[in-house]
């Protein structure tokens, strides 16, 4: 899949570990709201994100900046991705 990105998505708040394809397109904002949808959906309600979570890169720690494109950042096939 060349416009997806498959990444290692981890959900502290409910302790879960998810692999998931994230679209390369689409700017980190959208993405966030995507896996906050597909969480809550997955959990059975479990967990509940919200318009302040936020997307963080295990490998450098940054916080991802919403407005940038996913093929913009660090973000790569393979890339643990924290939610929270």
């Amino acid at each position: 899949m060349e416009n997806k990105y498959l990444v290692e998505l981890v959900v502290p708040s409910i302790d879960e570990k998810f692999n998931v394809y994230i679209p390369i397109n689409r700017r980190i904002g959208n993405v966030i709201s995507l896996l906050n949808k597909c969480i809550f959906e997955i959990t059975n309600g479990a967990y509940i994100g919200s318009n302040t979570t936020s997307l963080y890169d295990s490998d450098t720690r940054a916080k991802l900046p919403v407005n940038s494109l996913v093929r913009e950042t660090s973000i790569k096939n393979g890339s643990v991705l924290v939610l929270l």
